[in-house]
Formats: C-alpha cells, sequence, structure tokens
C-alpha cells in the first residue's frame, strides 16, 4: 500500500536527532520553508533538542531580523555551520564571531555543486574558485574563527596546475520547499521563485541513509501532477508539512507574485524609474560596460540598479541577464524579490547555473564592494567587526570574463546632489571604502592580473582600472576635483596620469542612448576626413571594445571611410581614454594590418595611457607593423608630417602604427 507522507510539522521534526547534519533551501528572502524552521526553533525551546546540529546552506536565506536560519541561533542547538552567507543570520554570525560555534565560509557555487558529489557518493569536489582568496588554505582555508580547526578545503596539484579539493559533509536531514505534493511525496514547484538546490539536497540525503522533510502550500491528489512538472520526485521525499501561507510567502516582502513565478508575462515599459541619485549613477556608469549579446550577472546592491537602467534605456533583449539563484533572461528584481527574475526565460537549478558560471559562460558581472585596496583585492566578506560572507562572489568574480565592481566611493552618511549635469558632495561618507590593505581578500587583484581578467571598479565620483602596477584612476565626474574629493578621501594613491571625465549624460535625468553606444550604431561620428590634407581622424577618446564585433563593427566603419574618399589615406587615431579587453588586441593589429595593406598610406596613434602603449605595441610587432605609439597628439602629427615630406622626396615610408 502506499504512505502517506503528509505529516504535521511537529511529527515531521521530531525526527532530527542530537548531532544531525542538516541543509535546507533558501536564496535571501525567497524560497525559504519558514514553517521547518519555526517548528525547529519551537522543539527546541521547549524541549532542548535537537541539540549540536551542523547547519549547512549556500545563500542567506533569511531577513537578517530572525526569521529563516535566524530561527536557529540559540546556544546549544547549532555546534557547526558551514554556509556561503552568513550575513542574514546575524546572531548565529556572531556566535561564530565570539568562538562559540565551529564556522566555515566556503563560496556559494561549491556548496551548491557539494550537494551533487554528496548524492553522487564521492568524497568531494575539486575546483578552482577560492585560489589566492581567505579560502585558500595559505590564506585561511574559509575557517572564521580559532575554534574551526579541521581542515575541509586542501591545496592540491593535478598536472602541473592548482586546485582546491573541498571535502563533502555527509548530509543526514534535508530541508526544502516547492508548492504542490501529492500523498506520495512528488513535489511540484510552479509557484516558487527558484528551484535552488532542492532535488540536489534531497538526493544527497537520501542516499546517505538520512531523511528529506519538504514543506508545500497545498496537497493534490495521486496523479494530479503531470510527470514533467516533478521536480523533486517521491521516492527522495519522506516527510511533506503543508504550511500556514504566512510560513509560506514566496519571499519576505510578496505572498505570491505570478511574473516571479513565471506563471504569467507582465509588460515592463511601465516600470517604476529610479531616481537620479549616487546609486543610479553608478549603475548608469556601469551599464556601459554591458557587453551586447552578452551573459550578465548583477550582485546585490548598487548593481542591481543595472537591470533598471537597461530597461530604462531598451537594452534588455540585447544582453541577458542572469542571478546565481538559476534566473536567466528577463528583468532582474531587487529587494525582498532578489535572485529571482520578471518575465525569465527560464529558471535553472543553482548548481547548473554555478557549473555555467565556473566554466566561463560569464561575459560580465557587476558586484558589490565594500572595501578595495591599493592592489586591487576587494573584501565583501568580513570587515568592520561584521562576518558577512562570500555569498557566490567568489565563484563569479573569479570566472566571469569582465568584471565591474561598483559602489559609493565612501559610506555611512554619503550625500551628493547633482546639478546641471554635474556632481557636488554635500556630506562625505563617515568610513573610507579604498584603504591600505582590505581586512579580508574576496577577491585577489594578483589573481585577476594573473589571469588577465579585466577590472574596473566604479563609484559616484570616479572610475579605476585594475592595471599591473595596481590601481589607475581613469574617469572623474563633472563637478569633481581629484584632490579634494578622491585623493583626500583614500589610504593610498593611485596611478594618475590623464583620466577623462565621465560621460557627461550620465548626470543628467533623460534618456542616454545608451543603446546606440553598445550597439556602435554611432561608431561612425568618430570619424572625420580632411581631404585638403588626406588625413582621416579616428576619435576612439572614451570607447571600450569589450567583443571581437565591436572590432568588427569599427572595422567595418574605417573601411566604408576610406572607400568614401576613393584612395588611400594617412590616418591619426586618439586613444586617449580607449580600453580594449586584453583577448582583443590581436584582433585590432590584425584589423589595422588590413587596413595597411588596402586603405592607409600611413597611419599613426596616440595615448597618453602607457600601459595600453606597450599592449598595442607588442600586438602590432607580431604583426611586422612598425609599433610606433606616440604618447601625445603633436607627436603623432609630427610623425605624419614627416612621413608625408619622406614621401614628397620619392622615399620609401614604412607604415607606422
Amino acid at each position: 500500500m502506499k504512505k502517506n507522507k503528509v505529516i504535521s510539522a511537529e511529527e515531521a521534526l521530531a525526527l532530527v536527532r542530537d548531532g544531525d547534519v542538516v541543509t535546507t533551501t533558501g536564496f535571501v528572502q525567497s524560497c525559504i520553508p519558514e514553517a521547518l524552521h519555526a517548528a525547529l526553533e519551537v522543539r527546541f525551546m521547549e524541549t532542548g533538542a535537537p541539540r549540536d546540529l551542523t547547519l549547512i546552506m549556500t545563500a542567506g536565506a533569511g531577513d537578517s531580523k530572525g526569521l529563516g536560519t535566524g530561527r536557529l541561533h540559540h546556544e546549544g542547538l547549532l555546534r557547526r555551520v558551514i554556509a556561503a552567507n552568513f550575513g542574514r543570520m546575524p546572531k548565529v554570525a556572531e556566535a561564530a564571531r565570539q568562538n562559540k560555534i565551529l564556522g566555515y565560509n566556503l563560496p556559494q557555487g561549491v556548496i551548491s555543486q557539494l550537494y551533487r558529489a554528496c548524492a553522487a557518493g564521492q568524497p568531494g569536489l575539486f575546483s578552482k574558485v577560492g585560489l589566492k582568496t581567505y579560502v585558500d588554505p595559505r590564506h585561511g582555508g574559509g575557517r572564521v574563527n580559532t575554534l574551526t580547526e579541521d581542515d575541509i578545503v586542501k591545496l592540491v596539484e593535478v598536472e602541473g596546475e592548482e586546485w582546491l579539493f573541498y571535502k563533502a559533509t555527509k548530509i543526514d536531514v534535508a530541508f526544502i520547499r516547492g508548492t504542490s505534493a501529492d500523498p506520495s511525496g512528488n513535489i511540484s514547484v510552479e509557484k516558487e521563485a527558484l528551484t535552488l538546490d532542492c532535488l540536489a539536497q534531497a538526493m544527497a540525503a537520501r542516499n546517505n541513509g538520512g531523511i528529506v522533510i519538504a514543506q508545500v502550500e497545498r496537497i493534490v491528489d495521486d496523479g494530479f501532477l503531470l510527470p514533467k512538472d516533478v521536480r523533486i520526485p517521491g521516492i527522495l521525499v519522506d516527510c511533506v508539512v503543508v504550511a500556514e501561507p504566512e510560513l509560506h510567502r514566496m519571499n519576505y516582502g510578496v505572498q505570491h507574485d505570478p511574473a516571479l513565478a513565471g506563471q504569467i508575462r507582465v509588460p515592463v515599459k511601465g516600470m517604476r524609474k529610479m531616481p537620479l541619485d549616487a546609486r543610479k549613477i553608478i549603475a548608469r556608469r556601469a551599464a556601459f560596460e554591458l557587453p551586447p549579446n552578452g551573459v550578465v550577472n548583477l550582485g546585490v546592491g548598487a548593481p542591481e540598479g543595472i537591470s533598471a537602467v537597461a530597461n530604462e534605456e531598451g537594452v534588455t533583449p540585447y544582453i541577458t541577464l542572469t542571478t546565481e539563484a538559476g534566473a536567466v533572461g528577463g528583468v532582474l528584481a531587487s529587494g525582498s524579490s532578489f535572485g529571482s527574475a520578471t518575465n525569465a526565460d527560464c529558471i535553472i537549478d543553482q548548481n547548473q547555473m554555478f557549473d555555467f558560471y565556473d566554466g566561463g559562460g560569464l561575459d560580465m558581472t557587476c558586484l558589490g564592494m565594500a572595501e578595495c585596496d591599493v592592489h586591487g583585492n576587494v573584501n565583501t566578506s568580513s570587515f568592520g567587526g561584521r562576518l558577512n560572507g562570500c555569498g557566490g562572489f567568489i565563484n563569479i568574480s573569479q570566472n566571469a570574463r569582465s568584471v565591474v565592481f561598483a559602489g559609493t566611493f565612501t559610506v555611512g552618511g554619503l550625500s551628493v546632489a547633482i546639478e546641471d549635469g554635474a556632481l557636488r558632495i554635500l556630506k562625505e561618507g563617515a568610513s573610507r571604502k579604498f584603504i591600505q590593505a582590505v581586512e579580508q581578500v574576496t577577491f585577489s587583484g594578483a589573481y585577476a592580473q594573473e589571469r588577465e581578467q579585466p577590472v574596473l571598479y566604479v563609484t559616484e565620483r570616479c572610475v579605476f582600472q585594475l592595471t599591473a602596477a595596481g590601481l589607475e584612476l581613469i574617469e572623474v565626474a563633472p563637478g569633481i576635483d581629484i584632490e579634494r574629493d578622491i585623493l583626500a578621501h583614500m589610504d593610498f594613491k593611485p596611478i594618475v596620469n590623464a583620466p577623462i571625465t565621465m560621460d557627461r549624460r550620465i548626470f543628467v535625468d533623460e534618456p542616454m542612448e545608451l543603446l546606440s553606444d553598445l550597439l556602435n550604431l554611432n561608431l561612425c561620428e568618430r570619424v572625420s576626413y580632411d581631404e585638403g590634407r588626406n588625413i582621416l581622424f579616428l576619435n576612439l577618446e572614451g570607447w571600450h571594445a569589450r567583443t571581437k564585433g565591436d572590432i568588427a563593427d569599427l572595422r567595418k566603419v574605417l573601411v566604408e571611410a576610406c572607400e568614401a574618399t576613393g584612395r588611400r589615406v594617412n590616418s591619426i587615431v586618439n586613444h586617449d581614454g580607449f580600453r580594449m579587453s586584453d583577448s582583443l588586441y590581436d584582433d585590432y593589429a590584425e584589423m589595422i594590418e588590413h587596413l595597411c595593406a588596402h586603405h592607409y598610406l600611413t597611419t599613426t596613434r596616440y595615448t597618453t595611457n602607457a600601459f595600453l602603449r606597450v599592449k598595442m605595441q607588442e600586438a602590432l610587432s607580431r604583426r611586422g607593423i612598425a609599433p610606433h605609439v606616440f604618447e601625445r597628439r603633436d607627436e603623432a602629427h609630427a610623425f605624419l608630417d614627416a612621413a608625408e615630406r619622406e614621401r614628397g622626396k620619392g622615399r620609401p615610408v614604412a607604415s607606422a602604427a
């Protein structure tokens, strides 16, 4: 006979024993099995059992005020916590800081993938995620206090390369969540915003001889759920608990939103517009880094605003926004709904999303920053006496093809005014973000440089770029004085060569025509021709070549401009403020080689950026093109004039670059 697995929360939680390893689902404020957490708390407060549990979880699952896993803070209930985020259970974090419990802070994607390793009976997971950060055993191994001594992360070498091996911890109890369940325990998720790791968690507990407790909002009859609608089969589920509506909210701020659940699609053109403040300035500037037709991840905080800006500017159809929680496409949600998306194209499991991220699938990410130092290291995990945790930050920042860190320049009371297209600091923040050395390395600038990963740091008043020599100030907001408003509020002096002015459109409360920039629709406006002197001028100031498609667009514009003259031309290119992804230098040099062969008499360029000059010279030399890249405009013009004089004398002139 079939067993009816529907029981009360009290009956289900009575199955949890002292010392069990418990895993629970949830992402920030969404998809949390609140009824199960509440029942566990009540049982412990009334009976003193179960005690000494190990809690394993990926993202934070709570409201930071005591709900979700925050309910499990009572002394004696937990003995050890392995989590990516501690910030949403502050009393548990404080217990870890005070050496009252054992604790490990590991990357979210690693924990997510370890569920699968547990389910498959594997000893652990090999990954490069975490190398050169505080998770690396050479820098702490992810331990959050001195009480925690056991190593669960090891540094190993495989075929001459460094890897981290993360030890799997067997799971005894899994708390999961769905929408509907039949009496046999088959679970569907039609009203959930995310699917997360519920299947992998259930399989991990079941295959270890443990129990799986599922929270749902309703029971349906046997045979009602279609096979493809069942996300967790009943063979993995031991108990089903029907939760009261208040304990089964989509998230703490939303009872249910069918657009977030993928049940309907809603118009997004009328979505509320962000006010023009410091947060929007940061989001607007970061949005200029969006790669057309690329896949993007946005972090919590200031980066969330990029989704709204992309929607305002009509860019959303040309990029695919994703979250580590599993949402692909649509307009990313913020606030209590962070992690989900309105009108998503699809929702995949969290561990699958991290497979995609770790493998290099992200074209760009924009993440927050709590601290940044002279070496470009970023800290988001432990600062100011607060154990926050890394979440998915390490997986995402280490593996994205380009990284933008975004946040205000200072924090704690910062007030700004935007007037007449310029920025004015009304009140400086109480705490500095740009310091000599970060408290904990969540992102390694040196490791990024080692892998030639492009990294920007965007604030409301300026933009920095990571270089081999450290942080370089490359852009300054209109109205901002470098000495007074930037250098005076940093603990170190960045490289300052010739920073350009941030795009003034960012500081005017009108559409920026961002789409035209991202699709290079106005690229032809950067080209002009002096017929009398037979000089083609190309102004690339402030332009960013992100992808091979950008180089192809530039090549097309230049070929058309040259062909329109009806003869070979001399060319001068302004590269001040120009940026190009490291992977594109050879493509750029190949374009110049083609133009020299078919359209140019002589070409030269100039930039005050010494690093860019060196990179261009190296790329051009490999192509056999004379590597003359000048520092100043007048030097480039002088070279071109000299070349013309030599040509006028009938002497051969090598195409220069």
